[in-house]
């Protein structure tokens, strides 16, 4: 599908990178497979700098994989010369638009499609409230409500195409893992490994999870991105003392840890597409927050969310609507034993501890299980070919 439609794509980084990561997504999608002209604005050029190396975080206007990309401020935003809005405006995750940018979209002959794209959840309501309409109180503008989402009825999830041809890519032979472990700086894991990749926020599970990791029978190794997981395990492990150096001609990468049978080796914070393939070559899959959560569905793979914390526990709803939808398609005993893991891993203080041993001995029905998720999933059709459907229908 190539629409030639131009896009404003506003985004505020809250904290982490899930929602960068999520419009950066987006906007390379509807360039490279849609043919749409996109304007990517982002509040904080540094977060986004972690997953995309090319920005250049002192200039307000560069044009990277396609995409224009603008440094904004909500309260402060300048418009550039002449400009216009796009045929489609979203604000990403209810960012909120400058009245600036509202009063050109209201001055246009023909308004644009004005969509607030939500945040992911499988909540039942989230079907019964996608598309729905808002107009604003003062101006001639309508908002519509976009949601992602994993049922019919819904906007879906991103997915490029052809990602499984490159995901079958990258399993086929070792060429793509032996790449991937040099990009990460680390020699090649042992074969009979439980490989773990562990994505997270600082966590109250975690010491009991590695003393579970150091006694286990089979070896485990973590590979931990930099960051809050990385800085705890850091600390828990003793940070000055590191037992394994960084693998030959790894230059600037961290040391690791050896602990009885698990060894733990952080590594660089990586560009997205590094990212999945990470995703691939892991046999468990820590996630957290939305994007990489996405991601490891599609990896077909065991995985573990942590959810972002809210006020007053509503993730832990969040997180049950979606176990009660993903755990249908596992034996019941299987999917008590993920849905325990999954809430000691977010909810310590009110679940007994995660019994990694039971989670490890579910991992092939599990896998079959990620497989047959990630096909229902496709049936939906992806989010920017769903979103761009959404809009060429209200332009005609």
């Amino acid at each position: 599908m190539h629409s030639s439609l131009t896009c404003d794509l506003f985004c505020t980084v809250v904290d982490n990178y899930g929602d960068i990561g999520v419009c950066w997504r987006l906007a390379r999608q509807l360039v490279q497979e849609h043919g749409c002209i996109v304007r990517l604005w982002v509040d904080d050029l540094t977060a986004f700098h972690r997953l995309c190396p090319e920005i250049d975080v002192q200039v307000q206007h560069q044009r990277v994989a396609g995409v224009d990309i603008l440094h904004w401020d909500h309260d402060a935003v300048t418009l550039p010369a002449q400009w216009t809005p796009g045929e489609m405006v979203i604000e990403a995750f209810a960012c909120d638009l400058p009245p600036g940018v509202l009063d050109a979209m209201s001055r246009q002959p023909r308004p644009p499609v004005w969509l607030n794209l939500e945040y992911l959840s499988a909540e039942p309501w989230v079907r019964e409230h996608h598309a729905l309409a808002s107009p604003h109180p003062r101006l001639p503008l309508v908002r519509h409500f976009f949601f992602p989402g994993f049922e019919p009825g819904t906007g879906g999830l991103i997915h490029e195409t052809g990602l499984e041809q490159q995901q079958q890519a990258f399993g086929t032979g070792t060429a793509g893992r032996q790449r991937l472990w040099h990009q990460l700086g680390i020699a090649p894991p042992p074969a009979d490994a439980c490989l773990v990749s562990l994505f997270a926020y600082a966590n109250r599970a975690l010491p009991s999870l590695l003393e579970q990791w150091r006694i286990a029978p089979q070896p485990v190794v973590c590979l931990v991105p930099e960051g809050l997981a990385a800085t705890q395990i850091g600390q828990l492990c003793g940070a000055p003392e590191p037992t394994i150096q960084p693998a030959s001609g790894a230059a600037g990468a961290p040391a690791g840890w050896r602990r009885g049978n698990l060894t733990i080796l952080p590594i660089p914070f990586v560009r997205q597409e590094r990212y999945d393939e990470l995703l691939w070559a892991c046999d468990v899959n820590f996630v957290r927050g939305e994007d990489s959560f996405v991601r490891a569905q599609w990896a077909r793979k065991p995985f573990v969310w942590q959810i972002y914390p809210q006020a007053e526990e509503a993730h832990l709803e969040k997180l049950d609507a979606f176990l009660t939808r993903y755990l249908a398609l596992l034996p019941a005993r299987e999917a008590n034993v993920v849905r325990n893991t999954w809430h000691a891993w977010n909810d310590p203080v009110h679940h007994p501890a995660l019994d990694w041993a039971a989670f490890y001995a579910t991992l092939a029905t599990q896998r079959a299980a990620a497989a047959a998720w990630a096909a229902r999933l496709l049936a939906l059709g992806d989010l920017a070919a769903n979103l761009v459907a959404f809009c060429e229908n209200r332009l005609k």
